[in-house]
Order: C-alpha cells, then sequence, then structure tokens
C-alpha cells in the first residue's frame, strides 16, 4: 500500500489524505496510518490543513514527498528590482 501512495504523489504531487483515499480506494484510516509510518520514516512531509472550497471548511493533512520542491512561482521575486535583468 505505501508503494501506492507514493506512486500516486509521484505522479499528482500535493495531495491531501482524502484526495489520497478516494483515488487508490482506500479507507481514511488507511491512509492515515499509512502515512503516519511513511512520515515517520522520511518518506513524506505531512500537515494538517484548513482549505475553504466553495466556502465549505475542509479539514485534512496534506502530503507530499520527502525532498521534492514546489515550482517556482511565475512572476518577479521577492526583494528584485526592476533594474536588475531577468534570469
Amino acid at each position: 500500500m505505501s508503494s501506492a501512495i507514493l506512486d500516486f504523489l509521484k505522479i499528482h504531487g500535493d495531495q491531501l489524505d482524502s484526495e489520497i483515499a478516494e483515488s487508490l480506494h482506500l479507507s481514511r484510516a488507511q491512509v492515515a496510518s499509512e502515512i503516519s509510518r511513511l512520515s515517520a520514516s522520511g518518506d513524506l512531509i505531512c500537515c494538517k490543513v484548513t482549505r475553504y472550497v466553495d466556502g465549505k471548511k475542509i479539514e485534512g493533512v496534506s502530503c507530499r514527498l520527502s525532498g521534492s520542491l514546489p515550482k517556482a512561482a511565475p512572476g518577479p521575486k521577492i526583494g528584485a528590482s526592476r533594474n536588475e535583468p531577468l534570469r
């Protein structure tokens, strides 16, 4: 089961525990125990999050692979002046 979760996150990136459970057809309890084990071993980074979708509050655990960084946001970076050439 842990390899299925890791493969899912490699493909889809940062996901909530409920999204992982729904996509892999597992219970949230199974996913919660597995992500806590993977987090303890250092394979995943997890944190509790609250999201609002269409005014509805959704609480869950956000998971991503350890060592993977989110893509940089487009546009000028904080602290960059307009006179500096863009890279």
